[in-house]
């Protein structure tokens, strides 16, 4: 719209989708990378200490920066003149698109999925130190949390190369017409791809688990995180190259 654009509105926009995206991503990073494993290396009692005092603050921030995140973002494809039907049928389009897919799943894991579980834990932490008995059915809870978290860190790999790498595809597949099945294949992948991951996350599968492997190390959770992206971008090489 003529107005989004002339009075500085795209911009206020798309700066306020970075920078809480970075502070989403960056909480993100921070729990699988820093938080997950410190904690596993804590006594009992300065454990409890930490997700009484400090565990709250982070998650306010982590899920309202994905709640900014996704309104911003929103904002900013709505009010985009070119994100019309037929730029949705682009390269450009279809890897945003997918960059939104694995965003909003994203999203859905920190709101149903990560918080709610993570109150739990909390209240427990918050009762063993007011010297009330632990909760029995915590640690499932924590596991659903962890899985959802992980999964969340694996799919933030391809989600940031889709949305920030999108502009980028311009100059390679700009004279490139994708044909209706090579779209359909396309989205074939990109929804199988979410639809496994995610289902994955949601049967939350003990540790050591085969479906698990991606998940039980952040180490793997990198790893697996660009193997998938370099295989989405060599599929699209492939259909649209």
């Amino acid at each position: 719209m003529e107005i989004f654009q002339d009075y500085g509105l795209e911009f206020i926009a798309r700066y306020g989708h970075v920078i809480s995206g970075i502070t989403w991503i960056g909480l993100l990073y921070y729990f699988n990378f820093v938080q997950t494993p410190s904690f596993a290396a804590f006594e009992a009692g300065p454990r409890n200490e930490a997700i009484s005092k400090l565990v709250p603050r982070a998650l306010w921030w982590f899920r309202y920066g994905a709640l900014l995140t996704l309104l911003f973002g929103l904002w900013l494809f709505v009010q985009q003149e070119q994100y019309d039907g037929d730029y949705m049928k682009t390269v450009p389009g279809m890897s945003i698109a997918a960059g939104i897919l694995f965003a909003l799943i994203m999203f859905s894991n920190v709101w149903f999925v990560i918080w709610p579980a993570q109150k739990r834990v909390i209240a427990n932490a918050e009762g063993v130190l007011a010297g009330r008995e632990a909760d029995p059915g915590v640690a499932p809870v924590a596991r659903r949390a962890a899985v959802a978290s992980r999964t969340n860190t694996f799919l933030s790999i391809p989600m940031l190369f889709f949305m920030v790498a999108t502009s980028h595809f311009a100059p390679f597949f700009a004279d490139v017409q994708p044909e209706s099945g090579d779209r359909v294949v396309w989205w074939i992948v990109i929804v199988a791809v979410a639809v496994i991951v995610e289902g994955i996350a949601l049967s939350v599968p003990a540790a050591g688990a085969p479906q698990a492997k991606h998940l039980d190390d952040h180490k793997n959770t990198i790893i697996g995180g660009f193997v998938l992206t370099i295989l989405l971008y060599l599929l699209m090489e492939i259909l649209f190259g």
